[in-house]
């Protein structure tokens, strides 16, 4: 099989020493098995040559981006073909007029938009990774961000795709398409249903004017009821998001962002548009805060405080690791009006289980990521961490929310996935991915429960 694909690739694409294999083995998540072989193409001609090759040996295969995913979605089970797109990322094609541009799947997120940036445009889904993940993985798992409270997620962005199957044949999909919308069946797929070769999206106009505000509070229901109240009064940010002392006191340490250490809570919030509407909107939140007992409000005067004040935000949790050796990030989506209960309940969570958590989440649509302090070394910490883990989740369903807001379900959250569908639900699902994926050989063991077979099949 590695002959076959040198063969296709050549030599410099396929890796197979023991060395280069362990280092496909993780994500920013989990440890797989190792693979049997990596494999980097530089075009969608290479992706359908591994596919094919990969189909008669009946080998699985696993798409990486750059590995920065957060719930093992692509970690390989044992000999799999793992497709790197690390070599596959140029931008193909940028229509300024219409404000759309094509890239193959290992273009990072952030270097589109510094690409288009001169044109006055900007890709919007901006993950904390972006300066990292790439727009392939944004489309598997269907990533977020601050941002996607008033831009939406990366589907709302995704025009068309290029995709290779499971036989090595290649296909198209575009939301204009007459039918069916395959295009949105495909993001957030987790490469179940097909690998990515290029995409088409869409490209957003920079505003006029940007504002970043920085709101303290005394304490967390304080802010999370002014998250409630600003949208309830018909406000959109762009972006609005909290963090709590666990957390300020993290970023302020490594990245002397700016952020108040006597606060038990910030709100980040950031608001874009024309520049007559900026200062209503600051007096109109502003107003919000007081209202609901803000300790201070601070208005950033300069882009380089802006953009101190959401690097400290973005990298958060990589500041986390001056506090503990190894932390957990979940990822759970609550009903806003639900945030102080379900802050509450990963405090007891946490505490019930000899642990410590902080918090940095998207406020505004209601989604948590408690970052748990532990020690992989400590197998009592290990089980706990999961035990707290499993509580968070129930709580956030119990709640009216969802066990995943933007990291997508891969193996992590796969046998929990019974507890928001039923097998009534996921039948359908799994009919959908085996009319894509019949062989089972795209990115198996993930997003469904072990077991999990649809009806026909069972």
């Amino acid at each position: 099989m590695i002959q076959r694909l040198t063969d296709a690739l050549g030599a410099d694409s396929v890796l197979h020493a023991p060395e280069d294999l362990a280092v496909y083995r993780f994500d920013g998540y989990a440890t797989g098995a190792t693979p049997g072989v990596v494999v980097l193409p530089r075009t969608t001609r290479d992706i359908c040559a591994v596919m094919k090759v990969a189909k008669e040996f009946g080998v699985p295969v696993v798409a990486r981006g750059a590995g920065t995913g957060l719930c093992g979605g692509a970690t390989p089970g044992l000999g799999a073909i793992v497709v790197s797109f690390a070599r596959m990322n140029r931008i193909l094609e940028l229509d300024i007029a219409r404000r759309r541009v094509r890239v193959q799947p290992g273009v990072v997120n952030l270097d589109l938009s510094t690409d288009v940036a001169r044109h006055r445009l900007f890709y919007a889904p901006d993950p904390a990774s972006q300066r990292s993940c790439t727009i392939g993985g944004n489309i598997g798992t269907n990533a977020g961000g601050p941002h996607c409270l008033a831009y939406g997620t990366t589907t709302s962005h995704v025009l068309g795709l290029e995709v290779v199957d499971e036989h090595g044949e290649v296909f198209t999909t575009h939301i204009d398409d007459i039918g069916y919308d395959l295009t949105g069946a495909l993001v957030g797929g987790e490469g179940t249903l097909g690998m990515v070769s290029s995409a088409w999206l869409r490209l957003t106009r920079m505003p006029q004017s940007v504002r970043v505000w920085l709101v303290a509070f005394g304490d967390i229901d304080s802010a999370s009821e002014t998250v409630s109240a600003i949208l309830a009064a018909g406000i959109v940010p762009t972006a609005l998001e909290m963090m709590d002392a666990t957390i300020i006191s993290a970023v302020e340490a490594v990245y002397h962002a700016g952020y108040p250490t006597d606060a038990a809570a910030v709100l980040l919030i950031e608001s874009a548009g024309f520049e007559e509407d900026m200062e209503r909107c600051q007096t109109d939140i502003a107003r919000i805060a007081r209202d609901h007992g803000a300790l201070s409000w601070h208005a950033a005067s300069s882009q380089r405080e802006r953009d101190a004040l959401w690097l400290g935000r973005k990298s958060a949790a990589g500041a986390i690791g001056s506090m503990t050796p190894n932390y957990y990030i979940q990822d759970v989506t609550v009903p806003r009006t639900k945030l102080p209960h379900a802050l509450r309940a990963v405090e007891e969570a946490v505490r019930a289980n000899g642990l410590r958590v902080g918090n940095v989440f998207h406020a505004g649509d209601g989604n948590l990521h408690p970052l748990i302090m532990y020690d992989k070394r400590n197998a009592y910490e290990v089980a706990a961490v999961v035990e707290a883990g499993t509580q968070i989740l129930t709580t956030a369903i119990a709640l009216g929310g969802t066990i995943s807001g933007e990291h997508g379900i891969g193996s992590e959250k796969r046998e929990t996935l019974g507890l928001v569908y039923s097998s009534d639900d996921l039948d359908p699902m799994l009919r959908l991915r085996d009319v894509f994926n019949a062989s089972g050989l795209l990115n198996p063991e993930k997003i469904f429960p072990s077991g999990a077979r649809c009806a026909e099949v069972r």
